[in-house]
Order: C-alpha cells, then sequence, then structure tokens
C-alpha cells in the first residue's frame, strides 16, 4: 500500500473547512463534514475547476464552475454530463488526519468502456471524448472502441445504417496513417457522429430468422438470393431481413451475404447517388475489422432505408439528352459470358490511361463500348473500377470554385461510389457488382460540366528546393477557400521530395481539427486508400494517379475549412484533463 499522506490535524482542518494537499502528481481536497472527514480529487472531473472552492451541503459537493454535484462519500455524480470524481480513504490518528492516494473508484477499462457507452446514449460528446482518451492511453485497441460505436449505433437507430457509422467505419481504416492524436480525434469524430445521429431514433429489434426445420432440406442460397433480391425490389425492408438473416443463420459465407445484398443494390443505377453501395462496402469493412459475428445487426441494419430508394435509370439526365439506360442494359446482358471468358486470360493490353481519358469525355456511348471492350481484353473489373475511381478523383482534383459550392458533393458522390464499388470488387467479384463499374463511369460523364471550366493541374516550382514542413499546410488552411494555393503548395512539397506519410498525417489533422460534415470524412478516407492501392505499382500512371488523389483530398479539404472547430475543441479539453492540465487559467 502506497504511504499514506497527512493532511493535518482533525481541529486545524474543522477550522479550514477545506484543506488541499499534494497527492503525487495531483492535489488532493480534504473536507470535514458533519464531523466526518472525506478527501478526493481536487479537480472537478468535468473539466477540472478546483473542488475545493466549491460548496458542500447535506453531503453534496457542488462545483462552481458548472455545478456539477457529487456525493462527497462515494465521490458518485448526480449529474450524467459529469463524470465520478476520485474519492479516497482517511484515516485518523489520534488527532492526525492521513489520506490513502489510492482511490476507492480507481478507474478501469471496463469503467471507461462503461462511460463511453453512457456518452453514446446520452449525446454527451465531451464524456465520449474523456473515454476514447482514456481508453487509448491505456492502450485499449481501437478498433473495440470502434466496436462500441457500431453495437451501440446499430442497435439504437431505428432508421439503420447512415452516415455516423460510415464516418466512424472510414476513420477507423485511416487510423494507420494518423499518429496517437490524430487516432483519438479520428474515433471521436466517429462517435459522437453515431451519437448524435442515434439521439432519439429508438431502438432496433431483429425480425428473427425463418424457421428452419431441417437444415438438409433448408432453402438454397440461390432460393434466399432470389428472394432477397424481390424484397429489395419492392421496397420491402422486413421481407428481406427475415431473408438476411436466415441466410446468416444457415451458415453462408461473408463473400456469398455480399454478393447477395450487393446484386440487390446494382439491380438498379446508383442508388441514392452512390451512398447504398457506400453504405454496404463499409458495414462489410467494419466487419472485418470487429468480427464477423455481428454481421445479424451491423448487415441487417442497411435494410430500413431500402423503402426511399432513388434508381438513376428514372431520372431524366440518365435518359435524355443521351439515352444511357439502354446501352448499358445491353451491355450488362453481355457481361457473364464475358467475364467468364476473360478470366482465363492473362496480360492484357489495355491502354489504360486512354481509357481513363475516355471516361472523363464527353462521349458516354463511346466509354461504354471502350469499357466492355477492356473486359474483353482480360482487365479485371476491379483494375477498370479503379481506373473509374481515377477519373472521378480526376473531376475533383479540376474542380473549378467557379461552381456552386454544392457541387463539390455532386463530384464527391462520383468518387466514393466509384472507390466503394472498386473495394468491394477486391473482395469479390460477379457480373451483378461488375455493373456498378458502368454505373459510375456514367455518373463521371453526368459531371463534366464540374470541369468547364476546368481548373489548371499546379506545376511544381524551385523543385531544388528543400522540402517545409508539412504544418505549412495547416496555416494555409486556416483561410477560406485556400483551394489552389493548398493544391500548389502540395505539388511543391512533393516535387522536393517532401515525406508523403508526414503529409498524410497532416491532411489527416486538417480534416479533424475541423467540424466537419459527412462528405469530407469520406473524401479522405477514400483517397487515402486509393492512393494506397497505387501504391506498388511502378509505372508513369501509377505516379499520376497518386498525384491526382493527393491533390483532390488537398482541394476539398481546403474548399470546406476553416470552420468553428468545436468538436476537436472538446476532444483538446479532455486531452488536456487527462494530463492534468488546468483550463481554467488564462493562457
Amino acid at each position: 500500500m502506497s504511504e499514506l499522506i497527512y493532511a493535518g490535524s482533525l481541529k486545524t482542518l474543522e477550522d479550514e473547512g477545506a484543506k488541499v494537499i499534494k497527492g503525487g502528481s495531483h492535489a488532493i481536497a480534504v473536507f470535514v463534514h458533519e464531523k466526518q472527514v472525506y478527501a478526493v480529487d481536487n479537480r472537478c472531473p468535468h473539466m477540472g475547476f478546483p473542488l475545493h472552492t466549491g460548496s458542500l451541503c447535506n453531503g453534496i459537493l457542488t462545483c462552481h464552475w458548472h455545478h456539477a454535484r457529487f456525493d462527497i462519500k462515494s465521490g458518485g455524480t448526480l449529474d450524467p454530463w459529469a463524470d465520478d470524481v476520485a474519492a479516497y480513504p482517511v484515516e485518523i490518528k489520534e488527532d492526525d488526519v492521513w489520506v490513502h492516494p489510492v482511490p476507492y473508484n480507481k478507474v478501469t477499462i471496463e469503467k471507461l468502456k462503461q462511460r463511453l457507452r453512457e456518452g453514446l446514449e446520452q449525446n454527451l460528446s465531451l464524456v465520449i471524448a474523456k473515454s476514447v482518451v482514456g481508453l487509448m492511453e491505456a492502450g485499449f485497441p481501437a478498433t473495440e472502441i470502434a466496436q462500441v460505436g457500431v453495437e451501440f449505433g446499430t442497435t439504437h437507430r431505428q432508421d439503420g445504417w447512415r452516415s455516423g457509422l460510415t464516418i466512424l467505419t472510414a476513420m477507423t481504416n485511416v487510423l494507420p496513417i494518423l499518429d496517437k492524436t490524430g487516432q483519438i480525434l479520428a474515433l471521436f469524430q466517429g462517435l459522437v457522429h453515431v451519437a448524435r445521429e442515434s439521439s432519439g431514433r429508438g431502438t432496433r429489434f431483429l425480425l428473427g430468422a425463418l424457421p428452419v426445420l431441417d437444415k438438409m432440406n433448408a432453402q438454397s442460397f440461390e432460393q434466399l438470393s432470389e428472394w432477397y433480391s424481390q424484397s429489395v425490389e419492392v421496397r420491402d425492408s422486413q421481407g428481406a431481413e427475415r431473408v438476411l438473416l436466415t441466410a446468416i443463420e444457415l451458415g453462408f459465407s461473408n463473400e456469398q451475404l455480399a454478393d447477395m445484398m450487393m446484386t440487390a443494390v446494382t439491380d438498379h443505377f446508383y442508388v441514392n447517388t452512390g451512398h447504398t453501395l457506400d453504405f454496404h462496402n463499409k458495414a462489410f469493412e467494419i466487419l472485418g475489422k470487429i468480427g464477423f459475428e455481428h454481421r445479424p445487426y451491423v448487415l441487417s441494419s442497411l435494410l430500413p432505408g431500402i423503402g426511399n430508394l432513388s434508381r438513376s435509370e428514372e431520372s431524366h439526365n440518365w435518359q435524355s439528352p443521351v439515352n444511357l439506360v439502354k446501352p448499358l442494359k445491353e451491355a450488362f446482358q453481355e457481361l457473364p459470358d464475358i467475364l467468364a471468358k476473360a478470366s482465363a486470360q492473362g496480360e492484357t493490353d489495355v491502354d489504360e490511361a486512354a481509357l481513363v481519358e475516355q471516361i472523363l469525355s464527353d462521349n458516354a456511348l463511346k466509354t461504354v463500348s471502350m469499357m466492355l471492350d477492356a473486359l474483353k481484353s482480360g482487365i479485371s473489373p476491379a483494375r477498370l473500377a479503379q481506373l473509374v475511381a481515377l477519373a472521378a478523383a480526376e473531376r475533383i482534383s479540376r474542380f473549378h470554385v467557379q461552381n456552386e459550392f454544392n457541387d463539390w458533393i455532386t463530384a464527391l458522390h462520383t468518387f466514393t461510389h466509384a472507390h466503394a464499388v472498386h473495394v468491394s470488387l477486391r473482395r469479390s467479384t460477379t457480373p451483378e457488382l461488375t455493373r456498378a463499374v458502368f454505373h459510375g463511369a456514367m455518373s463521371v460523364y453526368l459531371d463534366r460540366f464540374l470541369n468547364t471550366p476546368s481548373a489548371r493541374r499546379p506545376e511544381p516550382k524551385n523543385v531544388e528546393a528543400e522540402p517545409r514542413s508539412s504544418s505549412e499546410l495547416l496555416d494555409i488552411m486556416n483561410q477560406q477557400q485556400q483551394v489552389a494555393e493548398s493544391a500548389r503548395w502540395v505539388v511543391n512539397y512533393l516535387a522536393r521530395g517532401g515525406n508523403k506519410s508526414e503529409l498524410f498525417n497532416t491532411l489527416g489533422h486538417a480534416l479533424l481539427r475541423e467540424d466537419a460534415e459527412f462528405h469530407s470524412f469520406q473524401m479522405f478516407e477514400a483517397s487515402m486508400v486509393e492512393h494506397d492501392l497505387w501504391e506498388n505499382e511502378d509505372s508513369e500512371l501509377a505516379r499520376y494517379a497518386q498525384e491526382t488523389l493527393i491533390i483532390a483530398v488537398t482541394r476539398y479539404l481546403a474548399g470546406h475549412a476553416p470552420t468553428a472547430r468545436e468538436m476537436p475543441n472538446t476532444a483538446r479539453i479532455a486531452m488536456c484533463l487527462h494530463r492534468g492540465e488546468k483550463l481554467f487559467e488564462d493562457d
């Protein structure tokens, strides 16, 4: 047991009412109340104000800063937005008062996890932030922190999967490229968005699988897939859920489940401007990190939204002045045979750079034809999807700020959809999912007006100079609409041999220091992942692709900064409190 700390004589303490003593690296407040002696951490756990200046009445200690109330005996708080204060054992020997420096209510991993759940339930950002900081500093795995948020978000939102869980998944994906502070901010931002989106939205209860009397005679995967597609077709979310849960209970593989669900999503064109397919992809990505035992709640959370799906083939711009629907449907009839024959081929001689230029052109019908020819020549659907994602990123890298501000999001939707198709095809390739590559390419075509006029691609200058600190980019983005300047800075930084890892971490902080909206998180994660998937190639196209992706994400983030930065300030407060720093004094 640690050595006791002398607090003074009982008589002196009675006269003083409250006294502060040194307890290791922090202060302990000692109170005499109703002839009993109590000791608590002198820092209010809410925001660090000194508790010895508070009021003690009827056994309740009240902090005078935000009026958080604490049971002086146990340290427990009466206010859910505050945390329990550490309470210490006290011994009285004759007239001397001694304090044990080890509290009754020591903070543990389990307490921090429970506090995180409470923060999510009550939508308390500071509680979430302090929980994340405490867990990360204790070495608790980041994916298990994300798991708490996924379990909460897929259960406590009747409307199912939306942007909050997508942000949390995206930020979990980029944790390896961020420093520790960035990782804390990434998890915090994702969890807060889950909490906000779930607040007051009701609990979701699973319907349960269909009865399976005899697994030998159970429904086949083909039968269930057909039922599932039919249910989605008529927007029957409940029927789709029961079929999905039956397929899970029967033990069908993750690849089979993904194929079944993605087929239904791609039966129609560019559903919900790409969000639906992106959400499906993110659900399978997070399952790969937290464990596939979470499939029932995670995958079924995708279904409440199918009752309100937009289908692009029904929209005017997909049919006029150029009818994109008819040639696409004709092309899709060829896909099964093309992919079956192409799978036996080896190397392909497709001019990929020319294909990207064609996807960016204003001749959509020729684009469809060239993409089919590329598949016939042996290019894989995943590679074709990667080229479409590059073309979509090029739209953003050349997005002119003379466009309406909201048109950033139009180009963003195409890119994140193309990215989701790409990584989904890397998991499993089917003719049905390959249709989505063509959907994405047509969306790139429809976005062509966003590059008219086209923003000039910056050229490096003074490349012989030393690379500057990547933190300079943050200074540039402290001013509004520094889109072109940020892109020029990044191109020069790369040309001078700047460290990419430092740059990516800086771009992560450029995102996470803002009150960023949903699409900015999507943009950062998709760009970083797509860049990584080009990393191992040594070709002119690969180098061009990597630079394009970096320019695109830089321009997008610069176009959406700065903001009020309320959320990152909450995280900063939590980190300062964890380190024992004072918040209430002037700088």
